[in-house]
């Protein structure tokens, strides 16, 4: 039972929300509960208010994400179009909330004659996911221009935290509870350049995207990290896995390192194909992939239960 003070918020707290209308993949079941909050005080004050006890999962826009087809118990916050804060401070850093996506933050910086951003561009995510997995696109990675960010605790208290307290790798972020705080904002600091070659940049890394990803259909991302020395996408199309299916799930004609969903898929089709995919490889390469996509909430079995 939630606090009763939390139905006086100003934002909205909706009840069994699907979680296909949130999710990149169009796939997955009901939250127990959505809280949209209406800006970031608002949010503190709704996490101040939550039971001790209370299960919470954050959503931005839903990319790298597979959320099973019993959905979540507990809170998901959802930050599509809120904590959507960033500015460029008068010390050159450029200040940015969870919310904002990565393709923003890119533009953003790009505009402002700020280089060293322009990978964002093509991570399909908001800052706040991308601060959590250490997300990386056309050779960069999130925490590379990171210099600190803001922590929301579970009992509403603000920290900064620079980057040395943390242990930053390969599409990993450790040295916080994932699950009792949560990354509102960073501040990144970039080196000053051309302003029209940032830009120009950015249009090329977005027109590779577009020719090497099947951008038009709905699926998460990249599904797998690169093992070391070798690319997912080269183990799985050697293993002759481009357009393999279960169900309405499908490894991507385009990339192989894409699962898309053909329109009818469940989360447990696209669940069954990730495994399919990383035991293939196995079998033919002895190389387990490990994934990048999060796989999160309960199949449809246990939620019966």
């Amino acid at each position: 039972m939630l606090n009763p003070d939390i139905e006086s918020m100003k934002g909205r707290l909706l009840e069994n929300e699907p979680l296909a209308k949130h999710t990149s993949w169009r796939v997955g079941g009901p939250a127990e509960r959505m809280y949209v909050p209406f800006d970031r005080q608002d949010l503190i004050d709704f996490i101040r208010h939550l039971p001790p006890e209370e299960p919470v999962f954050w959503i931005g826009l839903g990319s790298n994400l597979l959320v099973r087809d019993g959905g979540i118990r507990g809170t998901v916050i959802n930050t599509k179009g809120r904590l959507k804060g960033m500015e460029r401070l008068a010390d050159g850093r450029v200040y940015v909330e969870a919310g904002v996506p990565c393709a923003h933050v890119a533009r953003f910086c790009g505009e402002r004659g700020l280089c060293g951003a322009e990978f964002l561009a093509g991570i399909p995510g908001t800052m706040g996911g991308a601060l959590r997995m250490n997300a990386g696109a056309f050779g960069g990675e999130t925490w590379e221009i990171v210099q600190s960010v803001e922590m929301l605790s579970a009992d509403g208290e603000i920290s900064v935290r620079g980057k040395e307290e943390f242990r930053i790798g390969y599409r990993s972020v450790k040295g916080f509870d994932a699950g009792k705080e949560w990354f509102i904002s960073a501040l990144l600091r970039l080196p000053e350049g051309d302003t029209e070659a940032s830009q120009q940049k950015i249009r090329e890394l977005l027109d590779r995207r577009g020719k090497t990803q099947p951008t038009s259909q709905p699926s998460c991302g990249s599904v797998f990290k690169n093992p070391p020395g070798d690319h997912a996408a080269r183990l799985i199309e050697r293993s002759g896995l481009k357009g393999y299916a279960i169900g309405g799930a499908c490894v991507s004609e385009k990339h192989a390192n894409f699962i898309v969903n053909r329109g009818h898929a469940k989360a447990a089709d696209i669940e069954a194909l990730i495994a399919h995919v990383r035991q293939t490889v196995k079998n033919n390469y002895g190389i387990d992939l490990q994934t990048e996509v999060c796989t999160v909430g309960e199949t449809s079995e246990a939620l019966s239960a």
